[in-house]
């Protein structure tokens, strides 16, 4: 066998350096819509420089140069990558039917006329554009079968269906992509993240926000978008203004007339935000633009918290001054109650802790005593929700929800069973929670979707997403941003708070020794096995002087 791993990594050197210098090239962002294809399209900041087949290419280098060229071809429906395949195979590959996101690939022959492509697997991408990340150390194998055509030259005849791309090509050739939901009161935008195609990302991105939430997040929100409402024309056009126009059609003109258009519009508006040349958003049902009378609705975004830090110091709770700590006010000493992991909602009106491992109490006050809300074995670090619940979790995989006066919620659901819940984490808009367990199989960091009843008590969560793949042991976790979770955890190394997209690539924040806590918000802290408090500043910990012997830092949340 012929190893070609050096030409390999030349050629996708020289790949990622022509796209480099592509983007520094000053190209139109809007235009006339042309004639004569399938599908309207208008520019955008990628330049197709894909190169067709050289002549002469033996398959190890067709096959080399057909992953790097295949991928740059977007603008142009792959019509260039097609020119690498014979018969059969140019119709029948579906370049977007999935993509793997690779390192530097081994490409070897096999006989004569076979291919394989060994290579580091980095993330998977479906057809709609969901990622998955990879765990450590995937491969994958993938095989191509070549002819000789009647000139003689070697053309694909069988190749894998989706696209293989370099991990750094990948973020030129795809956008991370935000699709704005509601939540169920219509109160926040509720965000799900795709990878999709940079070229013609407006485009990309309507059609998606149209066709609906993943089924892991479906029930846990709702959409202004009508049932069977389509792009049309199937393109969004932006002009030289910034003004993305989006046409929708449906087969009842009146089910887009009837909408929540304040609603609907702000969906849109927020999902496009993210292309940079859109300034505005103009809504037309066959071809006549629709105006929403009052603009599109104030929705919230589930930023992260930005309020009060709260610490346990002995038996009292304090909070964060500057650098000084200060008792809370209204909240009584904690003596006897052993407590551990306060957390609190924004107006501080509902402040709970847990007292002992297995007991979830509201913290008392100078008239009031503590009151249960949940009880369990080794329960979690509590999460209280817009709604006023706390969440937690427990040895037995249970999900629990408590709220004063009320009835506690017990969530047994059938993909945590043989699992302890370690770590819960709602989302600031209420629909998502982060879940962190332990089974034979090690750990996991989920999120789910949070079903609730008409006055926002928890009814279920769905199935899970899994995300911080990498990761071999984890044991907090906490929402970074509206997309972002922050993990104590290790992923072979030393512990770290690991940034975890639920869309995208784990990575390590700078290891701090004896992390036993944390709190996310637009300031993110740790907490030591020693009492001590560090800040995130820039990309260094630094630590708070004059902060001894406090544990447990919480954001409301």
């Amino acid at each position: 066998m012929t190893t070609a791993r050096g030409r390999a990594r030349a050629l996708l050197l020289a790949a990622l350096t022509v796209l480099a210098l592509a983007g520094c090239v000053a190209v139109p962002t809007s235009g006339p819509v042309q004639e004569g294809r399938s599908e309207i399209v208008e520019p955008a900041g990628i330049v197709s420089l894909a190169e067709g087949p050289r002549p002469g290419a033996k398959p190890v280098e067709l096959v080399e140069s057909f992953l790097i060229n295949a991928p740059l071809d977007m603008d142009n429906q792959f019509a260039v990558g097609r020119l690498y395949l014979a018969g059969d195979a140019r119709d029948s590959w579906q370049p977007l039917e999935g993509v793997v996101v690779v390192g530097t690939p081994d490409i070897t022959a096999v006989g004569n006329a076979t291919v394989q492509v060994d290579a580091p697997v980095v993330a998977r991408l479906d057809a709609d554009g969901r990622y998955s990340e990879a765990p450590a150390g995937a491969r994958d194998s993938l095989k191509f079968e070549l002819v000789q055509d009647d000139e003689g030259q070697w053309r694909i005849s069988d190749a894998p269906q989706g696209l293989i791309v370099s991990e750094l090509d990948f973020e030129s050739l795809f956008r991370a992509t935000s699709l704005y939901f509601l939540s169920p009161d219509n109160q926040y935008l509720v965000p799900e993240v795709r990878w999709l195609p940079a070229w013609n990302l407006a485009t990309s991105a309507v059609r998606a926000l149209l066709a609906g939430p993943s089924p892991w997040l479906r029930d846990a929100v709702r959409t202004a978008v009508p049932e069977g409402v389509q792009l049309k024309p199937q393109a969004v056009p932006v002009d030289h203004s910034g003004v993305a126009t989006v046409g929708l059609d449906a087969a009842r003109t009146s089910a887009v007339l009837d909408a929540d258009r304040p609603l609907l519009l702000a969906q849109i508006e927020a999902t496009l935000a993210q292309v940079p040349e859109v300034g505005k958003v103009q809504l037309q049902v066959g071809g006549v633009p629709l105006e929403a009378d009052e603009g599109s609705a104030t929705l919230q975004r589930a930023a992260p918290p930005s309020g009060d830090l709260d610490l346990l110091q002995g038996d009292r709770l304090v909070q964060l001054s500057g650098n000084d700590v200060i008792p809370v006010q209204g909240v009584a000493p904690l003596t006897d109650l052993d407590p551990r992991s306060p957390a609190r909602n924004d107006d501080g009106s509902v402040r709970v802790l847990l007292s002992g491992s297995n007991t979830l109490v509201t913290m008392p006050t100078g008239s009031t005593p503590p009151e249960t809300l949940v009880t369990g074995s080794n329960l979690a670090a509590p999460s209280v929700d817009r709604f006023g619940w706390a969440w937690t979790g427990d040895a037995a995989g249970e999900l629990l929800a408590g709220r004063a006066g009320a009835q506690a919620v017990r969530i047994p659901p059938e993909w945590a069973e043989g699992r302890a819940v370690t770590a819960v984490r709602v989302s600031r808009d209420g629909a998502r929670l982060a879940v962190v367990s332990r089974g034979s199989d090690g750990v996991t960091v989920d999120v789910v979707g949070v079903t609730r009843d008409a006055s926002g008590v928890p009814q279920w969560v769905g199935e899970p997403v899994r995300v911080g793949v990498p990761l071999v042991d984890a044991w907090a976790v906490v929402w970074l941003d509206e997309s972002t979770l922050g993990v104590l955890g290790t992923s072979g190394g030393a512990a770290a708070l690991q940034r975890v997209p639920l869309a995208g690539p784990t990575k390590a924040l700078p290891e701090v020794g004896d992390l036993v806590g944390v709190a996310g918000g637009k300031v993110p802290y740790v907490s030591t096995a020693d009492g001590g408090l560090l800040r995130l500043v820039g990309q260094s910990w630094v630590r708070v002087p004059k902060v001894e012997g406090v544990a447990d830092p919480a954001y409301p949340g």
